[in-house]
């Protein structure tokens, strides 16, 4: 029988790249940790700082340089990170240096919950607890909160954060009941009833049409409240 060289050299050298890799992957998990780097994604970066990161992994694991890469499961270091109230998401990874990065996003308040418990309501929709590190400048939610009134709530402010003009305007969102908010206006003293969440694109197109016209006529002081709640009307209150 003829003896095929070529197809052991292959097999041969085969396994010796497999237990070059073998080597080399244990001998880079023996490596230890040599620094902890923190990142914070995108520019909303207030809330939570280095330091508190560097905290609260010595709380969880200790000081990591030095511990072995093999020893350090990262994607619990991940869900210990993102179990912080103010973190939105986590990635952490290994450099082929023996750093250790962890990337952070920070969650986003888009308002402010008063009442019985005080706390923001953040881009996604849930509640966010307040900050020692700094005060976000977001409009304050006011009246009968509960979980189907901050949901629609959440849809309000939305459509707020989408309008240059509504964005930089309204202060606060006060809600009487499901169905029935109001808007509080940075310059103005009138209330603006915008009643449900329904038809917001139609509402606030009306609003602002007679914004711009009160505002030219110098009568927007004249009034006390603005309803947008019945169908393609503006109702003032006058004073």
């Amino acid at each position: 029988m003829k003896i095929n060289w070529s197809y052991i050299k292959i097999f041969g050298l085969s396994l010796v790249l497999l237990g070059l890799y073998a080597f080399s992957n244990h001998r880079n998990g023996e490596k230890n940790i040599k620094k902890v780097n923190i990142e914070f994604v995108g520019n909303d970066n207030l809330y939570l700082t280095q330091g508190m990161v560097n905290k609260l992994l010595i709380q969880n694991y200790g000081n990591l340089e030095n511990v072995s890469k093999e020893k350090l499961a990262l994607n619990t270091v991940e869900k210990a990170i993102e179990a912080n109230d103010m973190v939105k998401k986590a990635q952490v990874y290994l450099t082929v240096d023996g750093e250790l990065t962890s990337r952070i996003v920070q969650r986003k308040p888009i308002a402010r919950i008063t009442g019985n418990t005080n706390c923001y309501l953040d881009d996604e929709g849930k509640r966010m607890p307040l900050s020692r590190n700094h005060s976000a400048r977001v409009p304050i939610i006011t009246g009968k909160i509960s979980g189907d009134s901050l949901e629609d709530v959440y849809e309000i402010l939305k459509y707020i954060n989408e309008d240059e003009f509504l964005r930089k305007n309204v202060i606060g969102i006060h809600i009487k009941d499901v169905n029935n908010y109001q808007l509080k206006f940075r310059m103005e003293q009138f209330v603006v009833s915008l009643g449900g969440v329904d038809n917001l694109e139609e509402k606030f197109n009306n609003f602002k049409a007679f914004y711009t016209k009160a505002n030219k006529d110098k009568t927007l002081e004249n009034f006390t409240m603005v309803s947008l709640e019945f169908n393609n009307q503006v109702v003032c209150t006058k004073i």
